[in-house]
């Protein structure tokens, strides 16, 4: 079940990848960085992840706002991760590379902050996605996780087309699952509509 899960997502997002950057989710998700730099709070010198990076939209904002931030996108699409190195304009301060947010191939405190935005939804395994974050994060790193949030209920199951099975998280559902891998919530922040900003912090 898993293993077909992931790879049906791969290939979804694998056929989407050479128009993805022309399509309505472009001009969406160019709102929803927009509203989250706003939010944004660095060390000089950050070292950033950005999990499900898609075509490396967000770290090229971030690079652009930040001149002295190095970042790395990871994505499950091998082909977004092509679309993102060749429209990378910030060599050799930004990668991105391939790989499953389950299991992140990077080092303990490797970074100050890690972004995930509008790909949680996708995630069978969330509570490990917590979990491999928090091991990533450097003490006193952020946590940036952007996604549809479910207000009425904990956990909200839908169906998307080709995308198959998602699910919508409540903001209390994410500080609880925050909470167990170690993370503290800051706050809340409603970027457009229901995308709900949440902001973790781990402990010093």
């Amino acid at each position: 079940m898993t293993n077909d899960f992931i790879t049906n997502k791969k290939q979804a997002f694998d056929l989407w990848a050479p128009s993805y950057d022309w399509l309505l989710p472009s001009v969406f998700y160019q709102s929803i960085h927009k509203r989250l730099l706003e939010y944004v709070d660095l060390p000089p010198q950050p070292h950033v992840l950005d999990l499900g990076c898609g075509t490396g939209r967000l770290l090229d904002r971030l690079a652009a706002k930040f001149p002295d931030l190095w970042g790395t996108g990871l994505d499950l699409s091998q082909k977004m991760v092509r679309v993102a190195r060749q429209s990378n304009r910030h060599r050799p301060r930004l990668i991105f590379v391939e790989g499953k947010a389950e299991s992140l191939p990077f080092a303990d405190g490797q970074f100050n902050a890690v972004f995930n935005t509008i790909s949680f939804l996708h995630y069978l395994e969330p509570k490990q996605i917590f979990s491999e974050v928090s091991r990533v994060l450097s003490p006193d790193g952020r946590f940036y996780l952007v996604d549809t949030t479910a207000k009425s209920q904990p956990e909200l199951n839908v169906t998307l087309g080709a995308l198959g099975k998602v699910k919508f998280y409540s903001p209390q559902q994410r500080e609880l699952m925050g909470a167990t891998a170690g993370l503290a919530c800051v706050g809340h922040y409603y970027l457009l509509g229901p995308v709900l900003l949440t902001i973790f912090a781990k402990p010093v």
